[in-house]
């Protein structure tokens, strides 16, 4: 049934928890190698007689795994949802003190089975303490970077640059400098954050990668059949407006207005490659993104919401969802050669 389906944001952190959850038991395992090794030095008095190495490696995955459990599933679905706009500390302090709870619930797991000395208690203490700040820092920076692109720095996949076939969205929002100069700079900062929360289901759930945020405007973008594949670049747009008009109530009471965007998508090659030393990051270039801004200048040129160019217009399969309205030939800024573009509405009565 469709209302137990998971949403996208909801899989990726169940898959974010399923590596928290191999990683921890990883490290159960080599604290378990690590006590057998120490165990049988010359300074050591030598194993229990109870002892074996597959027993204390399955107990430590065990610790490992319901850890991740327990812990894991408090970092991912909790901390990093209800916390995500406190400073990073803050967060380290709520961990710190959850953390505490199940230091004190593992040692009476590690006494059940004779394993409970102090020291145990207090080494193993430290080892998952720094394990756990670890995981929180590396799910910090993973959210920073964007979901899977930091892991693509990692494993060094833009190293050398890439052509890549790409559709990109210019999300720019209605009315920003009316708006910013009514609420204030502070208070329209606060709006934007809303709305950039806003949004960020709507497109995860239509495959779309949050690729940059430049002031009011949001840049999406999408691998090229994903974007295609059941007109999700399109879907997209307005679902970002359905979700916002659902909001209404929450913005008419904290901002008095609607949030509302237009938007240009356009689709093309680029390429995609790792830049910067001190800040690195994956970045795309190419005259398809110019093209793509170019042509979300002109929704308010044509009085339109959503304007895409006709080389995607032809790659889509739109339904009766939708009403297309072809706008002609255009000379956009800054190019020599004129673009058929074509004008994207939503059938008011579906």
């Amino acid at each position: 049934m469709s209302f137990l389906k998971p949403n996208r944001r909801t899989n990726q952190k169940l898959q974010q928890l399923i590596v928290i959850a191999l990683c921890w038991m990883f490290t159960g395992a080599v604290i378990a190698i690590f006590e057998h090794l120490v165990l049988h030095t010359q300074n050591s008095l030598g194993p229990v007689e109870r002892y074996s190495l597959l027993s204390s490696i399955a107990l430590n995955m065990g610790i490992g795994f319901s850890g991740a459990l327990l812990g894991g599933s408090f970092l991912v679905f909790f901390v990093n949802v209800r916390y995500n706009d406190k400073p990073y500390g803050y967060t380290l302090l709520i961990v710190a003190l959850s953390f505490l709870c199940v230091i004190l619930l593992v040692n009476e797991v590690l006494n059940a089975f004779s394993y409970g000395d102090k020291f145990r208690f207090y080494k193993n203490g430290l080892v998952w303490a720094v394990v756990v700040s670890l995981t929180q820092l590396l799910l910090q920076v993973n959210s920073k970077f964007g979901q899977g692109i930091f892991w693509d720095i990692i494993r060094g996949k833009y190293n050398t640059p890439k052509e890549e076939k790409r559709i990109f969205m210019f999300l720019d929002l209605n009315s920003s400098t009316t708006i910013a100069e009514s609420l204030g700079d502070k208070t329209y900062h606060q709006l934007l954050k809303d709305i950039f929360q806003d949004i960020t289901n709507p497109i995860l759930e239509n495959k779309g990668e949050i690729y940059q945020y430049v002031g009011d405007e949001v840049v999406v973008a999408w691998r090229y059949l994903d974007g295609l594949k059941n007109n999700k670049c399109i879907n997209c747009f307005f679902d970002i407006k359905s979700q916002l008009y659902t909001l209404r109530d929450k913005y008419h009471q904290k901002y008095h207005l609607l949030p509302t965007f237009k938007a240009g998508i356009h689709c093309g090659t680029v390429i995609a490659g790792e830049v910067g030393v001190i800040k690195r990051d994956i970045t795309y270039s190419g005259d398809v993104l110019n093209t793509t801004s170019r042509i979300q200048q002109m929704c308010k040129e044509f009085n339109q919401e959503m304007v895409v160019s006709i080389t995607l217009m032809e790659e889509l399969e739109l339904n009766d969802r939708y009403h297309s309205l072809m706008l002609g030939c255009i000379k956009l800024r800054g190019k020599d050669k004129e673009m058929q573009l074509v004008a994207i509405n939503q059938l008011q009565n579906l």
